[in-house]
């Protein structure tokens, strides 16, 4: 494995996945990155994210990455016994961090979006 800007490279030999590879690949679904900023503002209902996140995802696929994100330590969900019952989630101290990490990429993308599309276009035009 090589270093280039602190990420590791997997080389032909590479047996362990690379963790910053395994970890872009969790966050890097097309639902875990609308979740996670959807619950920065502290503890939300499963109706309330279903709102929040929008963008047409089912009740099943949300589920389903909040388990995921669940399962890596980024959210925390809590149950109540309380009558109906109901369910929050809310991000763990790890999943803030991240969070914070990802407004710094968003800000970078918003820097920067406008010259890669220039640069895109020219060579789609220049083919």
């Amino acid at each position: 494995m090589t270093q280039n800007a602190g990420i590791a490279e997997a080389g032909p030999a590479a047996v362990e996945p690379c963790p910053s590879v395994q970890a872009l690949e969790l966050i890097a679904g097309k639902w875990a990155l609308r979740i996670l900023p959807a619950l920065e503002n502290g503890p939300v209902r499963n109706n309330a994210l279903l709102r929040r996140v929008g963008g047409g995802i089912s009740q099943k696929m949300l589920t389903q990455t909040l388990r995921e994100l669940e399962a890596n330590g980024l959210v925390l969900r809590t149950v109540y016994d309380a009558v109906p019952p109901h369910v929050e989630y809310r991000l763990t101290p790890l999943g803030e961090s991240l969070n914070r990490t990802l407004a710094g990429l968003d800000d970078w993308v918003k820097a920067h979006w406008p010259e890669m599309e220039r640069i895109r276009k020219k060579q789609v035009d220049s083919e």
